[in-house]
């Protein structure tokens, strides 16, 4: 009995050692696919940015629109100026929108679903559209236009915005309120 608890002992250690081992063997391993994956990963990545704002450059080059360029790429132009009372995080927003696809595919329009109204800074809406009104005074019209990373993203919305779609939003701030 006592040899037969030594021998469960001995395996007990090596198993552990084994293990730990093994453990560690699996760190260096996720260490290099980390290395091996992560580079080509981010270098498509730049790649896919670079080409989704030259499309966007383009489109608003052939409609001649004046458009500016946030630091995280979002591209707006305010085309009518409203009042003085600017958009600030935590206010209730209402507008009237009309967003489409780069190709000119009309996906949704406040004419249609109504006026969209929500609280700015709470991430009920695409990053792109919360940025783009903090840039706005109530009764603004502006342009927005989104690349995926600050839209619907590699899957779209499963509805009418498809996969890594460029978003364009023709907006109109209606209201402004606390």
């Amino acid at each position: 009995m006592k040899n037969n608890l030594i021998i469960l002992l001995f395996i007990s250690i090596s198993i552990s050692l084994i293990y730990c081992n093994n453990k560690n063997e699996q760190k260096k391993l996720k260490k290099k696919d980390f290395e091996k994956y992560y580079n080509p990963l981010i270098r498509a990545n730049k790649y896919l940015i670079k080409k989704d704002a030259e499309r966007i450059e383009s489109y608003a080059k052939r409609r001649n629109w004046d458009m500016k360029v946030s630091k995280t790429g979002l591209y707006y132009q305010i085309y009518e100026q409203g009042s003085n009372k600017k958009a600030q995080t935590g206010m209730l927003a209402t507008l009237s929108f009309e967003v489409s696809l780069l190709d000119g595919t009309h996906c949704y329009s406040s004419d249609s679903i109504g006026n969209k109204v929500f609280e700015i800074g709470h991430g009920r809406v695409e990053s792109g559209l919360e940025q783009g009104l903090l840039l706005l005074n109530e009764g603004d019209k502006a342009r927005f236009i989104m690349p995926p990373y600050m839209a619907h993203g590699l899957l779209g919305d499963q509805e009418k915005i498809t996969a890594r779609s460029i978003i364009v939003y023709d907006i109109h701030l209606i209201k402004l309120s606390k």
